[in-house]
């Protein structure tokens, strides 16, 4: 991956002085007024696009925000006629006149998301909680129609998307248009009062640990397509198991913990090295597993200073269960998630040893403040509100491309920078602007039913 063409950008330094010259002679051009709220009034409309659980969860928090203004979700657009409806009906039970949707703004179809966007006003939401395959797609048409965003993680999967999407943020900033994206961490009271202390108590950061450790979780790992449906909306469906549509389980379940100790130690990694392997595809019944996923990953991430951070995930059952993130210090070690994301406590400590008699603090509980899916929403709406900037597009951007190189390295058995992945060419899904519900996937089964999977050292420069 080391040996770039030249007309790869070769730095991420190049690429962002380059896309901002591109920025400004398109999307950005004339652009002069701020876009605060809806249609000039208080009234904010949302459109909801990828109804599922998340997106259901997602449409909740915006509905329950802190009053501070009229707030209805609108339009909903999804590739599921079944998914959408159930997501409307809780949101209705749950959200009672604040849900607006009738039949006619109910979208099915992969064009759903340009019809629910059409429904807003500039200074509206459009909520992404699809599939992040999706989201350069779904983010360039919001940037368009001057909609504030809010965007499910991880936001990219590739290099080229990535690409993509940073011109995009950038756009966003010029239009001062506010985007929130769902990593959620980042508006934890807790871990924004360690970050705000963590040199004065345990020194400089000099290694960190993540581990999500636990058994198989969401839809990682399938078995082969029955054949009686689309192949595409099943993957879709079955989207953690595909690299093309959410960066596989490496991706989407270990982007918390890179994201939040990166925010500790206030850079990005400049590079990766990695293991990982297929230890048990098959079911209890013998039934092969068809995902492109490794069920381990251990990844050593390297920082510019030589500072290093450690991620170990798993999934298997039976297995010791460890879901928590530490930061070493010269002076002492903090946790930084106690449990799951980021729970709290998080708490300092003298030394290495995280014993009682050597703590020096304890985030406190702040009530009210205790969920970090609802502050997330209070803060992007207070910001829309009150006009404040607000963007969180390309740090989650540059989030996802940490996630992709620790996972690329692991497929590849390659050491892979920060730069190699920024300017990969390997796209997983160049078509996905074209698909219909009649498209064939990106992925299309072998007579066994099974998907091109990684091959450490003998793939090298694509992860399948």
């Amino acid at each position: 991956m080391n040996e770039a063409s030249s007309q790869n950008l070769s730095t991420r330094r190049e690429f962002l002085k380059t896309t901002g010259r591109l920025a400004a002679v398109s999307a950005l051009a004339g652009v002069s007024v701020p876009y605060v709220h809806a249609a000039g009034s208080d009234a904010i409309q949302i459109a909801l696009i990828g109804c599922g659980g998340r997106g259901t969860g997602a449409a909740a928090n915006a509905l329950a925000t802190s009053p501070q203004g009229p707030i209805k979700l609108v339009a909903m657009a999804d590739v599921f006629e079944n998914r959408l409806n159930s997501s409307y009906e809780n949101l209705k039970r749950q959200s009672g006149q604040q849900v607006d949707v009738p039949p006619d703004r109910r979208f099915v179809g992969f064009d759903g998301y340009k019809k629910a966007m059409d429904c807003l006003q500039p200074g509206d939401i459009a909520i992404f909680t699809t599939p992040p395959a999706f989201r350069w797609l779904h983010f360039g048409y919001a940037v368009g129609k001057n909609l504030n965003v809010f965007m499910e993680k991880p936001v990219t999967c590739d290099g080229p998307t990535s690409r993509r999407m940073l011109e995009q943020a950038e756009a966003s900033v010029k239009k001062n248009l506010k985007v929130g994206v769902g990593l959620m961490s980042r508006h934890s009271r807790a871990l924004q009062t360690l970050h705000s202390r963590l040199q004065d108590d345990i020194g400089d950061v000099i290694l960190m640990r993540g581990y999500r450790m636990h058994a198989p979780a969401g839809s990682a790992f399938s078995t082969r397509w029955p054949g009686d449906s689309s192949e595409l909306l099943w993957q879709i469906q079955h989207f953690h198991s595909f690299l093309w549509a959410s960066g596989g389980c490496y991706s989407d379940f270990y982007i918390h913990h890179l994201d939040h100790l990166c925010w500790m130690k206030n850079a990005w990694p400049i590079k990766a090295q990695s293991l990982g392997g297929r230890h048990y595809k098959e079911t209890h019944d013998g039934k092969p597993y068809v995902d492109q996923n490794f069920d381990s990953y251990a990844v050593e991430y390297t920082f510019e200073d030589g500072a290093k951070m450690y991620m170990d995930g798993r999934c298997m059952n039976g297995c010791n269960d460890i879901y928590s993130s530490y930061a070493h210090g010269s002076k002492g070690i903090a946790v930084v998630s106690k449990s799951s994301d980021c729970g709290f406590p998080s708490m300092t400590f003298k030394g290495q040893n995280m014993q009682r008699s050597n703590m020096i603090w304890q985030s406190p509980v702040i009530q009210g403040q205790q969920d970090p899916y609802l502050n997330e929403w209070n803060d992007l709406m207070e910001a829309i509100r009150g006009n404040k900037p607000y963007n969180e597009a390309k740090r989650g951007i540059e989030a996802s491309l940490v996630s992709s190189m620790g996972r690329m390295a692991a497929h590849t058995g390659q050491e892979i920078t920060f730069e190699d992945m920024l300017n990969c060419e390997h796209e997983f899904a160049p078509d996905l602007s074209k698909f219909d519900m009649g498209s064939p996937a990106p992925l299309v089964a072998d007579a066994n039913g099974r998907y091109p999977i990684p091959m450490p050292g003998i793939n090298r420069k694509r992860e399948y």
